[in-house]
């Protein structure tokens, strides 16, 4: 009887924690749904970059985010310590920014906005309002690059999703009331590691050679001339740095050079009395550090073999004249022999070239053109560029607005034939004639598609190079494309100047959780606790009565009144 008592007690039991798993089964359910409601979205986002010139801090120091965000309705100074500021760069305030970056006021973070024509690879008619923008990209870029960033900075392409938040953002922000746990809102998060050292950056150079004929003797003796592009960038946000005009358009221009004389050079008959030396050179916007290393590389004959060099820079956002920049004085022989060669094709082709002279100082190591290497090492040389006056250390060599939107593929394309017609009236001496020999619809025409392919190529592929390794896929393209258009080609890795320190961590992933506050989250957790009592007493007492639900409470009898 006894035995019978307790078993159907046992059973009892049984059937009422069976009661009880659907209800927990049901509150993890809606544990699990909140959670899932909280995550907003994932966004790519861009951290600017992060170096050191001679142990001072540059750029952004820090990488976690975990803020609430913020829009600009606050007055300048208002404490943001604890806060993400979202900012588009179509409502920037540079004054506001620099406030926060001069007065080292408190900002927990900040996310700018940028719109989508500044997408890398983005390919669409400029219109007056990204002009605008562009300029007011400039001064932020110069403004965050050249300062001692205290909080995380990123960048990131204005969607739907980051347009819908930030509606959110500034209703919440019109009240006059920050963003916290106790009032909800929006909580930006970014959980990456500590940005560190980059260990022995290099930079690579890569030469392609085309010898010239062989009439007398060894190929080596002949005249050489050199067309040379810095390939690499530098901008605030290094994962999107691609630099379709700067100097992405040089490097096309290059490639399309090598690609037409490869074609005369293959024939005996067509190739000509001068060495081509085509030299893709890194380091461009560290005072072109690569092309002064590349230089000194070279055996001293064949450096004092160089009747002239060529150097491209920005020629890809141009209309009707190109500058030719140059460090000897313009009554200098060869000087006048070079540009007079471009001018004469430029006015064949039906725009104009101008001259523009600047003198190196020796006792000062800066150098504001590639040629100036050149001049250094007494080899004549020039730049030829859109550019009337020399881009300054670490600026204008692939900003963010220096995009494929940017460049026109025509200019690319003009400034080819100008540089081809003028080497090739240079080495078979029609110099002041009016032949073209690189003519439309012949078999030595330039290839629209080829330098389309190339540019496209060029602009989405950032080319910071301390975050580029020697088998980069780029430079494996670049030194490919130079061995199917010339002999002997090499490449030259190089270690960066120490005085340059770099960081990683450029590239990361921003999750936006939409949060409630905690008053809300007390009253839900108050209100889902009741319906779950009251839904487990239910199904307590319709299946097995009140005594059962009585008895779950009830305290068990101490084993002492067991015994007796």
């Amino acid at each position: 009887m006894a035995d019978d008592k307790k078993s159907k007690h046992s059973k009892h039991r049984s059937l009422v924690f069976e009661s009880i798993y659907p209800v927990v089964a049901l509150m993890l359910i809606l544990v699990a749904c909140v959670e899932l409601c909280d995550a907003a979205t994932v966004v790519d986002v861009y951290r600017l970059i992060q170096y050191d010139i001679s142990g001072v801090p540059f750029g952004s120091r820090f990488s976690s985010l975990n803020h609430h965000a913020a829009s600009l309705s606050f007055q300048r100074g208002a404490d943001l310590s604890r806060s993400v500021l979202i900012l588009p760069l179509r409502e920037l305030d540079i004054g506001f920014v620099q406030d926060y970056i001069s007065q080292k006021q408190s900002l927990g973070g900040l996310l700018i906005l940028l719109p989508q024509t500044f997408r890398p690879g983005n390919v669409g008619s400029v219109i007056s309002e990204t002009e605008g923008f562009r300029k007011l990209l400039a001064q932020l870029e110069k403004l965050l690059v050249h300062g001692n960033i205290p909080f995380p900075v990123y960048f990131a392409f204005e969607n739907e999703e980051t347009d819908a938040m930030l509606a959110d953002v500034k209703k919440n922000d019109a009240l006059g009331q920050q963003a916290t746990a106790t009032t909800g809102g929006y909580k930006l998060v970014i959980s990456v590691s500590e940005p560190r050292k980059i260990a022995s950056p290099t930079i690579t150079n890569i030469q392609g050679w085309l010898p010239g004929s062989r009439a007398d003797g060894d190929s080596n003796q002949l005249p050489t001339i050199a067309v040379v592009a810095s390939y690499d960038t530098f901008g605030a946000a290094p994962a999107l740095s691609v630099g379709s005009d700067s100097n992405g358009s040089g490097v096309v221009a290059l490639l399309e050079v090598a690609r037409l004389f490869s074609i005369l050079y293959s024939n005996p008959k067509t190739r000509g009395r001068y060495n081509l030396l085509f030299a893709l050179t890194s380091g461009g916007p560290y005072n072109y550090e690569g092309t002064q290393k590349w230089l000194k590389s070279l055996d001293q004959r064949m450096r004092e073999s160089i009747d002239y060099a060529i150097c491209l820079n920005s020629v890809g956002s141009w209309d009707n004249e190109l500058l030719v920049h140059v460090s000897k004085p313009p009554d200098n022989a060869y000087i006048k022999q070079i540009f007079e060669g471009f001018s004469n094709v430029a006015e064949d082709l039906g725009f104009q070239v101008a001259l523009k002279h600047k003198k190196i100082n020796i006792s000062n190591s800066r150098v504001a053109w590639e040629h100036e290497q050149f001049s250094r090492l007494r080899v004549t040389a020039a730049t030829l560029s859109e550019l009337s006056t020399p881009p300054e250390l670490l600026e204008n060599a692939g900003s963010l607005s220096d995009t494929r939107q940017l460049v026109n593929e025509n200019a690319i394309i003009k400034g080819v034939k100008l540089v081809a017609e003028s080497l090739a009236r240079h080495i078979y001496g029609h110099q002041g004639k009016d032949i073209k020999i690189f003519a439309d619809n012949s078999s030595l025409a330039v290839n629209p598609f080829y330098v389309r392919s190339w540019l496209d190529l060029l602009s989405q592929t950032p080319r910071v190079a301390p975050f580029l390794s020697k088998n980069e896929p780029l430079i494996m393209a670049l030194k490919k494309e130079l061995e199917d258009y010339t002999a002997e080609v090499s490449v030259q890795h190089e270690s960066l100047d120490s005085s340059f320190t770099f960081y990683d961590s450029t590239k990361a992933s921003l999750n936006i959780y939409q949060v409630a506050s905690v008053t809300f989250d007390l009253l839900l957790l108050l209100v889902l606790g009741s319906y779950l009592i009251v839904l487990f007493s239910f199904l307590v007492i319709t299946t097995r009565g009140l005594d059962d639900l009585i008895s779950l409470f009830r305290r068990p009898p101490s084993r002492k009144v067991k015994m007796a």
